[in-house]
């Protein structure tokens, strides 16, 4: 079995996505830390952009919108710690 590009990508996308799961349960870090923020936006940037070069629309709406989220969190986070 040849790993592809795509198959690169989406595998460290959902590596970080598994990871901020796995460091939020641990209690190892917050949902509202940056660390946390970072690992959802990158790993779902990633595994969006896979399932594009993949053409597999589901998860390209699923990754799609956990990016749109994730990146209106660290919207959120630095607009938050700006007005300190």
């Amino acid at each position: 079995m040849q790993f592809s590009f795509a198959d690169w990508i989406g595998s460290i996308g959902v590596t970080l996505l598994l990871v901020a799961f796995l460091l939020n349960l641990l209690d190892e870090i917050r949902q509202d830390s940056l660390l946390y923020i970072l690992l959802n936006t990158i790993g779902a940037l990633l595994a969006c952009l896979a399932s594009i070069w993949i053409s597999y629309i589901p998860f390209i709406i699923l990754e799609g919108v956990w990016t749109i989220v994730s990146a209106i969190a660290l919207i959120n986070y630095y607009r938050k710690n700006q007005a300190k």
